[in-house]
């Protein structure tokens, strides 16, 4: 399979909410590609992520949504790495390492200081993956709060 990745605009929202809406529902969430689509929109519209498009043989099998985030300790700006999706049909065949690839020449090309990312512990496909790539793995842990 032949893969290319690029930065993808607000035209192409319509080939990727299958995908989003694919990505959601491996989350447990409801199918809506109609919400789907409507996220993406207003993301790419208010400059809010970044999202990257992978073609295998010219059809949309997978993509990465980035947010920014911005160290004040650091000074400096970083990428979340927050969704990463491959259609069933094309797992396997490098769409998610290339997809990788290109989120870190993103955000290396963007002067970021770092790009994260976080997976379950039990995720052990992702994480070798990560791994592979070059991706550090630590003991921190995030906590969140619910807020609805």
């Amino acid at each position: 399979m032949s893969i290319a990745v690029r930065r993808a605009g607000i035209d192409d929202v319509d080939a990727i909410a299958p995908l989003f809406d694919a990505y959601r529902q491996f989350y447990g969430q409801p199918t809506d590609v109609g919400r789907a689509r409507d996220w993406l929109q207003a993301r790419l519209r208010n400059d809010e992520s970044v999202l990257l498009l992978a073609h295998g043989d010219g059809a949309p099998c997978g993509f990465t949504q980035l947010y920014p985030m911005f160290s004040s300790v650091r000074t400096a700006r970083l990428w979340i790495l927050n969704d990463l999706y491959v259609a069933d049909a094309a797992r396997r065949l490098g769409v998610a390492r290339a997809l990788l690839d290109a989120a870190a020449r993103f955000a290396r090309d963007d002067g970021a200081a770092a790009i994260m990312l976080e997976t379950g512990r039990d995720n052990a496909p992702a994480r070798g993956l990560y791994r592979s790539a070059g991706w550090q793995e630590d003991a921190s842990q995030w906590y969140s709060l619910p807020l609805r």
